[in-house]
């Protein structure tokens, strides 16, 4: 009996805590609408605004949480609006890097404080 309501504590976490991803990156995205982002457009670039100039594509997959065919539709979106540029790796030729460019360097700083005031807001105990 203990172990069936201990198992059933651990469930009731899991479906809180996927609510409670629900309910922020709704947020978020409807924060981020205003400046024709989503959540997830903003991660991407979040990623590319680092220390490191470039990320190769699987890089980014990995920090993002995202298959990798939908990071190069929405990779390629971005790049279709100006936000980031790909071009070949040097390491790898087959490889593919993408970098922030001065537009989407530009429009991560202007919604940065935008998407930690959500996170704040949503996470803050």
């Amino acid at each position: 009996m203990a172990a069936k309501k201990a198992e059933q504590a651990l469930v009731d976490q899991w479906r809180e805590m996927l609510a409670l991803h629900a309910r922020t990156q709704c947020e978020l995205d409807r924060a981020l609408h205003q400046h024709g982002l989503c959540g997830s457009d903003f991660e991407v670039l979040d990623v590319l605004s680092g220390e490191s100039c470039a990320f190769r594509v699987q890089e980014i997959s990995e920090r993002v949480h995202l298959s990798q065919s939908a990071l190069s539709r929405l990779v390629a979106r971005l790049e279709k609006d100006g936000l980031v540029e790909r071009g070949m790796c040097a390491e790898d030729r087959r490889g593919v890097r993408v970098t922030l460019t001065d537009k989407g360097r530009a429009l991560h700083g202007e919604v940065l404080p935008l998407q930690r005031a959500v996170l704040t807001k949503m996470l803050a105990d």
